[in-house]
C-alpha cells in the first residue's frame, strides 16, 4: 500500500465516520418511533456500498507510482467520487422521508449506483488502450531515441575539427529524423546500426574513413525517412 492510497484511505474512513455518526446519533426521535425502517436502510445501504465502491476505485487508481499512469486513471477517482455524492444525496432523501416507499429508494440508488459502475469500468478501459497505445510508441520510437543519444554522446568524444564536424552531420541527421519506427524499416535500421557501429569505432581510433562514413551514414538515414514518409 503506497502513501497517496494511506492518506486517502485515512479520509475514506473519516468521511464514513462522519455518515455512520449523522444516520444514527442525530435521528434519536426517529429510532425511538420505530421509523428506522423501509426507505431509511435502503438509502444507508447504498450510501455505504457507494463508499465501499468509492475506496476500492481509489485503490486501483492511486496502487502505481508511474505519474502517466496515475493520471490517466485520475478519471476513475472522479467518476466514483461524483457517483459517491449522488448516492450519498438520494440516498439522504430515502432516509429523510419516512413515508417513502422502499422500492423508489432500491430502483434510484440503484440506477446511480449501475450507471457508476458502468462509467468507472468504460473509463479502467480507456486508460487501459491508452497505456497500451503509449508503450507501442515508445517501443516505435525507441531507435531514433537511442540513436541520437549515441550520436551526441559521440559528437562530445570527437577529437579533430574534421570529426567533429562528420559527427555533427550525422548528429543533425539522426536529430531530425521521423522517431516512428515500424517492422518495414527493420532492414535499413539495421544497415544504419551497422554502419553507424563501424562510425563509432573510427572516431574513437582516429581513422581516415570517418567523412565518407558520415556521409554514408546520412545517406541511409535519408532513405529511412524517405521509406517512413511511404508508410503512412
Amino acid at each position: 500500500m503506497n502513501k497517496k492510497f494511506k492518506y486517502y484511505a485515512l479520509i475514506w474512513a473519516i468521511l464514513l465516520a462522519v455518515f455512520n455518526v449523522i444516520c444514527f446519533v442525530i435521528p434519536e426521535e426517529a429510532a425511538a418511533t420505530g421509523k428506522f425502517g423501509g426507505a431509511f436502510w435502503t438509502g444507508y445501504i447504498f450510501i455505504t456500498v457507494a463508499f465501499i465502491g468509492q475506496l476500492i476505485c481509489a485503490f486501483i487508481a492511486l496502487k502505481t507510482d508511474d505519474k502517466t499512469k496515475l493520471f490517466y486513471n485520475i478519471p476513475i477517482i472522479r467518476i466514483s467520487y461524483t457517483g459517491l455524492i449522488l448516492t450519498l444525496i438520494f440516498g439522504a432523501v430515502c432516509m429523510a422521508i419516512p413515508d417513502l416507499p422502499n422500492w423508489v429508494g432500491i430502483i434510484v440508488c440503484l440506477l446511480i449506483l449501475a450507471f457508476t459502475a458502468i462509467a468507472v469500468i468504460k473509463a479502467k478501459g480507456a486508460a487501459e488502450i491508452v497505456e497500451n497505445i503509449d508503450t507501442k510508441i515508445k517501443t516505435k520510437t525507441l531507435f531514433v531515441k537511442a540513436l541520437t543519444a549515441d550520436a551526441e554522446s559521440l559528437l562530445s568524444q570527437a577529437a579533430t575539427p574534421e570529426a567533429k564536424n562528420a559527427c555533427k552531420k550525422v548528429y543533425e541527421a539522426v536529430r531530425y529524423s521521423d522517431p516512428m519506427s515500424s517492422d518495414a524499416l527493420a532492414a535499413i535500421e539495421s544497415q544504419i546500426t551497422l554502419k553507424f557501429n563501424e562510425f563509432s569505432n573510427a572516431v574513437t581510433s582516429g581513422g581516415d574513413s570517418i567523412a565518407p562514413l558520415a556521409d554514408e551514414l546520412v545517406v541511409l538515414i535519408g532513405d529511412r525517412n524517405k521509406k517512413c514518409k511511404l508508410l503512412k
